[in-house]
């Protein structure tokens, strides 16, 4: 499908639109020529300035709507109804999953809560999906599987090691049960780990801020779990298809690049790459570590023919290449 046909002059509502794939999502959508409206934390409308942004100030200027508000409270239910985008892209999430062992309820709340909000919005008073809304993508996570051992497919059973997992669970399982019960437009992405540009927590920029300081590399436990790990390029190809494919309504679907490779591997090969004299030190194991997290994304390429393009050791190069650049 060509995206640029498809997203011209659509209304879409970006949630989590200053985070790292939203701020990406965004800034592809606005290229297509859509009409962006996005939900970002915040009091007021009249609070926010291009300056109060992280990752988005850049973009206001072609942005249609900045709805400002707490997605975890009832009352961002009335912001979106008010929107009324045709296309809603769900991001919004507390997504570090450390937060969940210290403050599990914030956690839960946002992500269950908050995917709750705006399936709502959704829905007329007698619960019939509005007239404007055409697809909402909401978006899980590969946490919610929790460890097995072989490459994940759709099929396998949820088994989530952590409160954030557990968060997401209810978010993909709630918003599937409001495309069976109230037949809305839904469609759910389970992304793997993703990195790139912009990225601020887990693994790949936290190893690469350290071998560009020279600092020695933290790994926690013996460096041999391992994660599927897609450049930012290729998972918003897949939002992007989620949003636009008719074949996605009503389904959950895995995207990674169904390789998956070790921390500890991914540590040498950020200072291989960048040319690094850090060190590899090892930490006590964490909470609640999974131990492989690999994708099947089969059921990917065969409803839409996709494919991450972007191999791990390119999209290192390129993350690595745009830190030093924003030096």
């Amino acid at each position: 499908m060509n995206f640029a046909d498809f997203y011209k002059g659509k209304k879409v509502l970006v949630t989590g639109a200053d985070g790292f794939m939203g701020s990406h999502l965004t800034e592809r959508l606005l290229g297509y020529g859509a009409e962006v409206s996005v939900f970002v934390r915040g009091n007021s409308k009249a609070g926010i300035t291009n300056t109060g942004f992280k990752n988005i100030h850049n973009l206001v200027p072609q942005i249609k709507n900045i709805l400002a508000g707490d997605i975890g409270s009832v009352d961002s239910v009335n912001l979106i109804k008010r929107n009324k985008p045709e296309i809603i892209f769900h991001l919004a999430a507390e997504a570090y999953v450390n937060k969940s062992f210290t403050q599990p309820r914030e956690v839960i709340r946002t992500n269950s809560d908050g995917t709750l909000n705006v399936l709502d919005a959704c829905l007329t008073e007698d619960m019939k999906p509005v007239p404007w809304i055409k697809r909402i993508v909401c978006t899980s996570s590969s946490e919610i599987y929790g460890h097995h051992s072989d490459p994940i497919t759709e099929e396998f059973v949820l088994l989530p090691s952590s409160p954030y997992g557990a968060s997401k669970v209810s978010a993909d399982r709630l918003a599937y049960s409001y495309f069976n019960t109230f037949a809305l437009p839904v469609a759910i992405i389970r992304p793997f780990n993703t990195y790139g540009p912009r990225h601020s927590y887990d693994a790949p920029p936290k190893f690469i801020s350290l071998a560009m300081a020279e600092k020695d590399i933290t790994i926690y436990g013996d460096g041999k779990q391992t994660r599927d790990l897609t450049y930012v390029d290729d998972m918003i190809d897949a939002f992007l298809t989620m949003g636009s494919h008719e074949k996605a309504v009503g389904q959950a679907v895995n995207f990674g690049t169904g390789k998956d490779t070790s921390i500890l591997q991914l540590a040498e090969k950020i200072i291989s790459i960048s040319g690094s004299k850090s060190k590899i030190v090892h930490l006590a194991p964490r909470l609640s570590e999974v131990a492989r997290l690999c994708s099947n994304p089969a059921k990917a390429e065969r409803l839409f023919g996709w494919k991450a393009k972007v191999s791990i050791d390119e999209g290192l190069k390129r993350n690595i290449e745009y830190v030093k650049k924003s030096k």
